[in-house]
């Protein structure tokens, strides 16, 4: 039985890792920063370590004994004082320095689509910089580029219930978003492969048209969307980075930027964004 160590636990993807690797009967390690969050999933693993991955020496022996390393590791909102520097690169790079000491055989890391073209954006910079040490490590290595995560998707539900839609440019881009079940499974699957790099993306190629179409006719409401030119979108981003500091500009540059750009990837899985939809619904539902 190969022994898994997956970093990042207790982000919307490491959670479906986790679960993943214990349906697989993989030995299941999960190195998270904050133990009782992750106990709220309720997911059985064989051995949990709490550290804090941006200080190497909180990390010392994490990776003893263990087969592959699959991480997760990085942050969506900048906080705590930390920068995508600190954690998708530093950090990376501090679990990375420990795999290779303990003689870990694979290390897979989770990186975005297309962030090999997007190095002009901070978060990309950072991932493709760790990206390039791994590659050079010597160890064997798989890089997953998946497309945005069905999480990212729900603010158009959220634009929809409040009763409009904003949308950049004509709403003709196309994207494959995927869930992280599906994600998850192409990340364990993925430790019995000699793949370097899997681009991989949900089952459903939607316009961003559809996917507002989609999360209105979830909430039974006549659509309703409100095209901005880009012009506007270029005139927000050049005055945010103006009046905004690194660590706040940094999530909004990323959101800006990707969402006038095609990003499509090879189709997998089974769930659908309306599906998702309808979870959002059916949880808040449940809250009244």
């Amino acid at each position: 039985m190969k022994k898994v160590l997956i970093a990042g636990a207790t982000g919307y993807l490491g959670k479906y890792i986790s679960a993943e690797l214990k349906a697989q009967s993989f030995y299941t390690k999960v190195l998270v920063r904050n133990s009782s969050k992750f106990e709220e999933y309720n997911i059985e693993v064989d051995e949990m370590i709490q550290a804090e991955v941006t200080n190497k020496d909180s990390l010392s022996n994490c990776c003893e004994g263990i087969d592959v390393v699959i991480s997760s590791l990085g942050i969506t909102t900048q906080k705590d004082g930390l920068t995508y520097m600190d954690v998708d690169y530093q950090a990376n790079l501090n679990l990375l320095k420990e795999a290779k000491q303990a003689g870990v055989k694979k290390f897979i890391y989770v990186s975005v689509l297309n962030g090999n073209k997007l190095k002009n954006l901070r978060i990309c910079e950072a991932k493709e910089l760790f990206v390039e040490a791994l590659q050079k490590s010597g160890l064997k290595f798989c890089i997953i580029r998946p497309n945005g995560f069905f999480c990212d998707m729900s603010e158009v539900y959220y634009m929809a219930k409040k009763g409009r839609i904003y949308l950049f440019g004509n709403g003709s881009i196309k994207s494959n978003p995927i869930h992280g079940e599906d994600l998850a499974k192409v990340c364990v699957n993925s430790i019995n492969y000699e793949d370097k790099e899997i681009e991989i993306g949900g089952p459903e190629t939607l316009t961003q048209n559809e996917i507002a179409l989609i999360a209105f006719n979830v909430l039974g409401k006549s659509p309703k969307i409100t095209y901005i030119p880009d012009c506007i979108r270029l005139m927000i981003l050049s005055l945010a980075k103006l009046v905004l500091n690194k660590k706040t500009f940094g999530p909004i540059e990323f959101f800006m930027n990707v969402m006038v750009l095609e990003m499509i990837a090879p189709e997998y899985g089974k769930h659908t964004l309306k599906e998702h939809f309808e979870k959002l619904k059916n949880e808040k539902l449940l809250e009244t």
